[in-house]
Formats: structure tokens, sequence, C-alpha cells
């Protein structure tokens, strides 16, 4: 008996390892999809204000949304004539070793910039987002530094880029509400090239891809902008349409399927477009244009890092020291701006010791006038620890590098 009791316990004990071994496996090889959670937002591009939201400020991985911020940055070097459309670019080692979706580019072969630009929105090829990366930065992790110095530019807090592509990386993260930011960011700042965005296919060395964004296809005065997927994320989707002159951007986070983001999605905007204007929150941003050129120029010649972040700042005071400021909100009347403006400065008076209240102008596309409540004049920890301070009260803040000038948040 007791060798039978035996054997049965060695029997069992290896069953147990086998059985333990493969669970190791399985959780080794199983896609990683635990952390895809859902969000979404809805804007009006005209107004700035949120019609619709959920989760909006969640951190989820934005997989190919990513894109999105390599085309800006893409699009900001042919306004600044760094690059023209013809331009070519060269495909490394590291670009052509990108896993699909791609072009299959080998190494040293080119592409033209309207070509990777047709290639990312259209097939959202990620050997061409790692070649406009090193074009633009040297290399990808220098670019992707490059991406998110942007991102706090136009006011996408709490995003940051690893990659220029999507690919999987636990670092690189944003939120429905940073990526419907830059979304209007692209529509506002180039409007010649946002049309790029409505295109459903494009050939290159003699093959057609085909856009396989279902909503832009389908949906009535969809224009654009890109979808996403990795594991990780869900099925992800940014969308502007267009109905009777009023502009609607959406985004949408961790759908379960394709088919059912974009139903999400397209719901939504149906809802949103049905009840009309609501006077919802503004999204935080600054998508003005960028300064006049000369100015573009000049800062690009002090900061020695030419024309590809030369539209974050003009050129800077001889005291860089103050030239900090913070936004603390934005209304469509300038006198609870200046109100906002005031108490903050009040309440936080050690802190921004020496700051001055502005109250800056800004008229969006409906001819209406935006008046954005600043603190100006302050050094950059006093703008970096006054926001951590009001964040933490529950209050929108924005730091800015020459706040005091009609320029985006740095």
């Amino acid at each position: 008996m007791a060798k039978l009791i035996a054997g049965r316990n060695a029997k069992f004990a290896r069953h147990l390892s086998l059985f333990v071994v493969a669970c190791a496996f399985l959780a080794l090889a199983a896609p990683h999809s635990a952390d895809a959670k859902y969000a979404s937002i809805v804007i009006d591009a005209g107004t700035g204000q949120v019609q619709h939201e959920a989760n909006a400020d969640d951190r989820n991985y934005p997989a190919s949304l990513t894109k999105l911020m390599t085309l800006y940055l893409l699009f900001e070097a042919v306004e600044n004539k760094r690059l023209t459309w013809n331009s070519h670019l060269t495909a490394s080692k590291h670009a052509s070793n990108q896993s699909p979706t791609h072009l299959a580019l080998a190494p040293g072969e080119k592409i033209s910039v309207h070509d990777a630009t047709m290639a990312l929105i259209i097939h959202s090829a990620n050997d061409v987002a790692v070649v406009v990366a090193e074009e633009l930065g040297g290399t990808e992790e220098k670019f992707a530094l490059l991406m998110t110095a942007k991102a706090r530019n136009l006011g996408m807090n709490r995003t940051t880029f690893r990659n220029a592509s999507g690919l999987p990386h636990t670092g690189q993260q944003s939120t429905a509400r940073d990526m419907a930011i830059l979304a209007q960011a692209v529509i506002d700042r180039f409007p010649r090239y946002y049309p790029m965005f409505a295109e459903t296919s494009f050939t290159f060395k003699n093959r057609v891809y085909k856009t396989h964004n279902r909503v832009t296809l389908n949906y009535p005065g969809a224009d654009g902008l890109k979808t996403g997927f990795t594991h990780a994320s869900g099925f992800n989707l940014i969308t502007s349409a267009t109905r009777n002159g009023r502009r609607l951007i959406g985004v949408v986070f961790g759908g379960n399927t394709s088919r059912s983001r974009d139903q999400q999605m397209e719901a939504l905007l149906d809802e949103a477009f049905s009840a009309g204007h609501r006077g919802g929150p503004l999204i935080a941003q600054n998508t003005q244009p960028a300064p006049q050129k000369s100015k573009v120029k000049a800062a690009a010649r002090q900061s020695g890092e030419g024309d590809t972040d030369a539209v974050s700042s003009v050129a800077p005071r001889a005291n860089d020291k103050s030239d900090w400021g913070i936004q603390v909100g934005a209304f469509y009347d300038k006198k609870p701006a200046q109100t906002t403006a005031q108490d903050v400065s009040k309440k936080y008076a050690k802190l921004l010791n020496g700051g001055q209240i502005s109250v800056l102008p800004l008229s969006n596309t409906k001819g209406r006038t935006l008046y954005r409540a600043r603190i100006v004049r302050i050094d950059r920890e006093a703008a970096y620890e006054a926001c951590k301070q009001l964040k933490r009260a529950q209050q929108p803040c924005m730091e800015l590098r020459g706040g005091d000038q009609d320029i985006a948040g740095r």
C-alpha cells in the first residue's frame, strides 16, 4: 500500500510540475491585453468645448495613434522648409527591421516625404515612422524626446512618447483628452496638409495600399484621422467629422474589436451632432499658428537646434531665468480670466513672487475670442511647482515658456 501511495504521489508531482511549466509558458506567450482600458472624448473643434467624456484623463497605450505626432513634426519640417514633399528619406537597418505593419523597406531604400506621409496615414507603416524619426531626430530615441516636448508644448501633459510608431512600450502612454488636443492641433496648425487624412489609398512601388479606417470611409462627413491597435491598447481611433459647418473630434481608446470601436465612435459623434452645442468645459490646449518666420529663425539660431523644434518658442529675452509663466484657465469673457489670474497670483504669492498677470486673447475658427489667464515673468522652477500644486487642488494649469507672448506652451 505504501508503495502504491508513493507511486501515485510521484506521478501527481510529475503532472503538477508539467502543469506549472505549461502555465508559465502560456503566461509568457499570451498577448498582453489586461491593460487595455476604455476611454473616450468628443470635443467641438470650433470652440474646444467637451461634448462627451469617459475616463478621458486615464493614461493608456496609444498604439499607432502615436503616428499623429510623428506626422505633426514631419509637417513642421515641411512648413519650416527643412524638407520638401519631394525630399527623399533613407531607411536604416533599424527602420527596416520594424515589425508589421510596414512597407518592407530595405536598408538604404529611399522614400519621398509625400509617400512617407501617405504610408503613415493610410497603411500605418512602422518602418516609415522610424525613417521619419531618424531623419528629424538623428535616432528614434532622440526623436521620441522631441515628440514628448511637443506634446508638452501643446498642453498634452499626461503623454509620454518612447518611439515614433506606437509599437509596444510600457513607458509610452497618453490619454483620450491629450489625443483630442493633438488632433485639433493638426487641424488648426496645418489646414493645407490636413486633407491628406481623407485620402483612402496610395501607390508605392506599383502596389496600391488601401486604408483600413472604416469610419473615414463610411461615416458621413468624416475626413480623418488615425486608427491604432496593440494587444495592450485594444482598438483605438481618432476621428474628425463635419456636419452643417460644425466640426467634431472624437477619440476612443480600448475597443474590444475594430467593429465595436467604430460603432462606438459613430454613436458618440451622432449623439454630439444631434445634441447641438453644449457648454461643457474647455480642453486645455494651445494650437495657435507658429510665430513669424523671422522669430522662428532667431529661436533656432539661439537654441542651436535647427528648425525641428523652432515653433516651440520665440527668441528668449536676455534674462531667460524669468522667461516662464503659467496658464490657469481660458474663458470667453475677459473678466473671469482676469479674476482667476488674480486669485491664483494672490493665493500662491510666495511661489509666484514677481510674477505679472497677463490676459491674452485668441480668436478661434468661429470668430469668438478666448481669453487666456496667465501669470508670467517667473522662472521655470516656479512655473512647474505652481502647476504641481494647482493640479493637486484640482485646478487647471499649464507651464509656458515665454508666457507673456502669444506662443504655444512648452
